[in-house]
Formats: C-alpha cells, sequence, structure tokens
C-alpha cells in the first residue's frame, strides 16, 4: 500500500501513541482537581505547554491548546472580531484559504463584517502590497495561511508581516496547519500575533492542536465555561491528547530537515516521471523548491473528475485526495485552482498527493507508476 494523502491526516506516531497510552493509564486526574493526582496531570499539561512553545521559539504562557486546526482558526478570527468589533469590523484574507477560515469569513459576512478576499497569482501566492493596500481605519485582522494545503504554495508570510508592522492596531493571524514540521516557522520573528496548529498534520493525535497568541493579544472566547487556558478555552483538558500532540511536535522539529531533503527529491522525481509520461498533465501551484513546500504535489489532468482518478488509484493501492480533505466530497472544482486562474476542466481534474515522515522512496515510486499507468487509460475511456 502507498498512503500519500498526509496533509489529510497522518498515521499517529508510535512513541505518540505509547506517551498517550501511559499518560491514559496512569494520569488520568482532572488538572482543574486541588487533589495530588490532580496536579500531577496539571504538571504535565505544563511541561507539554513548555515542550510546544520551544518549538515555535515562543513563551509558554502564548500557548493555548485546542481541539485542532478549525478550532484554533474560530478562535482567532472570530475572537480578534469580536473583542475588537468597537475599533472596526474589516477582515482581510485570500482567496485560498481552508474552508475554515473562508467559512469563518463568510459567517462573519452574515453577521454585519466587512470581509476582503485578496487576487493569487498563478501559484496561488498573494502579493504583500495588495494586503497592505487592503488596510482601512476598520480592519482588525489579517489571516493568510502559511502553506496551501491544496497545492503547496508558500505565502510571503515574513514579507507581510513586516508590511503590518506599520500597522500596529491590525493584528496578523497564520493558519500553519500544513506549515509546521515541513517548512520553517517563526511566529515571533515575522511579526505573527497568532498562529493555528493541529497534531495529526505531522503525526501526533486527532482532536487536539494549539493557537500561539502572542502575549498582550485580547481574544474574547468562543468556548466559556470552568476558565481553563487562560478563561480562552473553557473544557476539561485533554491530558493524554496534549502530551500526544507536544511529543508529535518535538519528534517534527527533530525530523524535519532530513524529511524536507527526502520529500524535495522524491517530489522531484514523481513530477518528472508523471509529466514525461502523462499526456495532458499539469503541475499546480509554485514547482520552484523555494517557493512550494516540499511534501505537497497536485496535479490536474483535463478531462478527468478528480474523484475517478481517485478511485483508479485506489485500486491500485495508491491513497491520495482530489483537493482538501474538508471539501474533497464535494462535486464543484477546486475553489483555490479557479482563484489561481485554472479553466474548470483543469480544476475538477486535480489530486493532491502527500507525504509524511512515514513515507517511503517505494511509496512514492508506486504512485508514480499508478499514475502513468492508470490516467492514459481512463483518458482514453474519455476520448
Amino acid at each position: 500500500m502507498a498512503y500519500l494523502d498526509n496533509s489529510a491526516t497522518t498515521r499517529t506516531d508510535n512513541q505518540v501513541v505509547r506517551v498517550m497510552v501511559d499518560v491514559m493509564n496512569n494520569i488520568y486526574g482532572n488538572p482543574a482537581s486541588l487533589h495530588g493526582l490532580g496536579a500531577k496531570a496539571e504538571r504535565l499539561v505544563t511541561q507539554a505547554r513548555e515542550a510546544t512553545a520551544r518549538t515555535l521559539g515562543v513563551s509558554p504562557g502564548e500557548i493555548v491548546f485546542t481541539s485542532g486546526g478549525t478550532e484554533g482558526n474560530n478562535t482567532a478570527i472570530k475572537g480578534v472580531a469580536f473583542q475588537y468589533r468597537d475599533r472596526g469590523r474589516h477582515l482581510i484574507t485570500t482567496q485560498v484559504e481552508h474552508p475554515s477560515v473562508y467559512g469563518v469569513c463568510k459567517q462573519l459576512e452574515e453577521w454585519g463584517w466587512r470581509v476582503t478576499y485578496l487576487p493569487v497569482d498563478a501559484h496561488g501566492r498573494v502579493r504583500p502590497a495588495d494586503v497592505e493596500k487592503a488596510v482601512t481605519d476598520e480592519t482588525v485582522l489579517v489571516t493568510v495561511m502559511h502553506v496551501n494545503n491544496e497545492v503547496g504554495t508558500i505565502q510571503p508570510i515574513a514579507e507581510i508581516g513586516a508590511l503590518l508592522k506599520r500597522h500596529p492596531k491590525v493584528l496578523f493571524h497564520v493558519d500553519a496547519v500544513q506549515a509546521f514540521g515541513k517548512v520553517d516557522v517563526r511566529p515571533k520573528e515575522w511579526g505573527v500575533d497568532l498562529m493555528t496548529l493541529s497534531g495529526h498534520k505531522f503525526h501526533g493525535p486527532k482532536g487536539v492542536g494549539c493557537l500561539y497568541v502572542r502575549e498582550g493579544v485580547s481574544l474574547a472566547p468562543l468556548l466559556t465555561g470552568g476558565g481553563q487556558e487562560g478563561g480562552l478555552r473553557s473544557g476539561t483538558h485533554n491530558v493524554p491528547g496534549i502530551a500526544g500532540f507536544a511529543k508529535a511536535a518535538l519528534l517534527a522539529k527533530e525530523r524535519q530537515p532530513e524529511a524536507v531533503r527526502r520529500w524535495a527529491r522524491w517530489k522531484a522525481s514523481l513530477i518528472e516521471q508523471v509529466m514525461s509520461r502523462v499526456e495532458g498533465a499539469r503541475v499546480n501551484g509554485d514547482p520552484s523548491p523555494e517557493g512550494s513546500a516540499p511534501h505537497i504535489v497536485s496535479f490536474s489532468f483535463p478531462g478527468l473528475r478528480s474523484e475517478v482518478i481517485v478511485h483508479a488509484l485506489e485500486e491500485e493501492n495508491v491513497f491520495v485526495s482530489s483537493k482538501s480533505a474538508c471539501s474533497s466530497k464535494g462535486e464543484k472544482p477546486s475553489r483555490i485552482l479557479l482563484a489561481m486562474g485554472l479553466d474548470p476542466a483543469a480544476a475538477v481534474g486535480s489530486i493532491r498527493i502527500s507525504m509524511g515522515y512515514h513515507t517511503t522512496e517505494e511509496e512514492v515510486e508506486r504512485c508514480a507508476q499508478a499514475l502513468c499507468k492508470v490516467v492514459p487509460r481512463l483518458q482514453k475511456i474519455m476520448t
């Protein structure tokens, strides 16, 4: 089997599983309890917070544990919008964001906020100058993803952060769910105020993530109750999940340098084989190693439908996805690819191949061979 849908989710690392099992068996107290078992669990959450902070180069007090990427993005965007509603009701984002950002922005529009959706170039990249040009006296937040989840294009986060320093009342949120452990992530250095991570994207457990909240930034909480996580995220801590998340984050930072070299080599080989052997194939996103994340490849095969290709590859025991896992069951062409200027035929015939730390060279080679076999066969059927 070749599992190449790691941008949808990854297999939980065995070391992470062992940590979580140990915590579930031995540290099952509620961190909010006053007795010793509670204190033991509280210490573990503190240690996990410190470890997570180290991987991002931030302070432990700036880490808020969440249930994952969707909650992190909702907390950041709605938290700013609600907290600063008297300052202004304008947000800026791009046309290529993940549904957990794009959908929040659409919801805020229904509730009276104004949102600017910036266009992107043919590679899916927003121009920093366009971001600054869109800022008004009413703007409270700019939210831009770091690595595009469908095509892997890296956004100019450092440049945008530098420009926004001229607008100190505008906060900057980055969805780094597809970036952490794959490309450099430096929220402090880049002037990022809020950053979202999700554990299951880097071989951690599902249902746990974190939101970096720069010291001094206030958010209106989405969940109220017991006041956990500094009052920003009430609810009993998922102690095993948080411990597993921290372990996975440490492993990701340790493995990133070598993994990036492997992925880049395999990605180049995959692209070369498909582009030279499959008529009409195109690579979506930025083709340069500097401009795209090394673990994601997006191909389009005009004239075919994504779901047909995905199922044909599954018959070859190769598992990939069409667009993002959160929208792959829709029948519509990819919103991301349309924003990049692809025609609907190319946008509806795209697939995403994504690698993780457990991916092997044999799996990537198997995928290349399967694509070069399956796509020409489907093209003959469709013509």
